[in-house]
């Protein structure tokens, strides 16, 4: 089934309210869905499209998990993988190596380290295993090189700073090895930072005097500085702090769907002014707010409290039996799903806010991503339809796809060339 078709056959199922942010030209407002479907794949096919975050690494380092090969989301719960990209029509990709926080010692960050490493070489190894169709890609232009080429382009990133334990030259190791953006903190607080979600709340303020010195390293080195999961204050610091404009890799708007992981319209402003770039997620409770649901909650804090282990040191047999408990935990207790039109909404909110300059994608597909219509990398495309409905040009739909991420990437490599000017001078 093509791509036209086969979304032609899903909004049929969904019937996506069709909207427009902007005016349309006469022969727009006479073509049919199927036409507009298939103007909007042609733009999808001619743009880069970038996703900046995923957390595929921790799959790929589960025993016998192929990248070549073509999993089943709802068997195994896999959102990405190479032939999904390309059906998908994904362009590149940052795989995150992401790292649970844990007990911050020297046999804590002496596994983390050793963890993420793991994961940084299975991405390597899988780039060079399948160099026929993919690349691994260090600079913004080898994005673009490798789409001539017919190849995915794969970025390496990391997701929480805790594997940089406290020792900052960890940070230029992890640049060597290929990783261009450091998110500086998960879901509780490190040495580095305070995360949004701490139950304990603030540790530091902010950005702690230690993660400081990281930041100046990773301006120094060329690394995107990724500001997503940090509280507010994270933000602050990171803007006065940072040499080169910041990213927030998975991030919505606070004023269309409250939560302290969106950002507020003031930090999109800020984020503007600094040149930075703030990328779409596809996390249901940051798109849509869902009605409280005791029972559903109560439910899934017993049964995280029920994993003892990492899920990177299960059997296959214990990973199958998590995803089976967290399907059936959804069917018994179904929340309202967020959609296509939800995504839109909050791209359509922050270009109102901080510009059209100033918004990507980072769909957090393995990590939770995954919503009715980008439930993993083969459906991506149809953000650009909706997109397209709504009356955006393609232009723009390129700034969202990778442009403005590409641009910010760029600026980033240049403040580190004039830091190591200054220093040789």
């Amino acid at each position: 089934m093509s791509k036209s078709m086969r979304y032609f056959s899903f909004i049929l199922v969904l019937t996506l309210a069709i909207s427009s942010c902007k005016e349309k030209t006469a022969s727009e407002e006479t073509e049919t869905e199927e036409q507009l479907v298939e103007r909007a794949l042609a733009i999808h096919d001619r743009v880069l499209t970038v996703d900046t975050h995923a957390d595929t690494p921790l799959r790929m380092i589960e025993p016998g998990f192929d990248m070549a090969e073509r999993h089943d989301p709802r068997e195994t719960g896999s959102k990405v993988d190479y032939p999904r990209m390309k059906e998908g029509g994904l362009d590149a990709i940052f795989f995150a190596a992401f790292v649970a926080q844990d007990i911050r010692d020297d046999d804590g960050n002496t596994r983390a380290k050793a963890l993420c490493l793991q994961m940084i070489d299975s991405v390597i190894a899988s780039t060079e295993k399948n160099s026929d169709v993919v690349g691994l890609a260090l600079n913004p232009d080898d994005a673009y090189a490798l789409e001539k080429e017919g190849k995915r382009a794969i970025y390496i990133g990391i997701e929480n700073g805790y594997p940089i334990g406290n020792d900052v030259s960890n940070v230029e190791e992890y640049y060597n090895k290929g990783v261009r953006y450091i998110t500086l903190v998960h879901s509780s607080n490190n040495d580095l930072a305070d995360s949004a979600t701490d139950q304990n709340g603030t540790e530091h303020g902010g950005i702690s005097e230690f993660g400081a010195s990281v930041v100046s390293e990773m301006n120094r080195l060329g690394i995107m500085v990724d500001v997503s999961h940090g509280n507010d204050s994270v933000f602050y610091d990171a803007i006065k702090l940072s040499k080169a404009p910041i990213i927030a890799s998975h991030s919505n708007a606070r004023s269309v769907t409250e939560h302290q992981r969106n950002m507020t319209d003031e930090m999109l402003k800020l984020m503007a002014e600094n040149g930075g770039v703030v990328q779409l997620t596809m996390l249901a409770d940051y798109l849509r707010t869902a009605p409280p649901n005791a029972a559903r909650d109560s439910a899934m804090t017993a049964m995280r409290a029920s994993i003892t282990k990492p899920i990177s040191e299960m059997t296959d047999e214990e990973r199958a039996a998590l995803r089976k408990s967290f399907n059936e935990l959804n069917e018994k207790y179904p929340s309202p799903p967020a959609t296509v039109t939800h995504v839109a909404d909050h791209i359509d909110h922050i270009v109102k806010v901080a510009g059209i300059d100033h918004v990507g994608i980072g769909c957090d597909f393995d990590g939770g991503g995954g919503i009715e219509g980008v439930f993993d990398a083969s459906e991506v495309m149809n953000i650009t339809i909706e997109l397209v409905r709504r009356g955006y040009t393609e232009e723009e739909i390129e700034k969202i796809w990778g442009g403005n991420l590409i641009r910010v990437f760029k600026e980033v490599q240049a403040v580190a060339e004039e830091l190591k000017t200054e220093v040789g001078s």
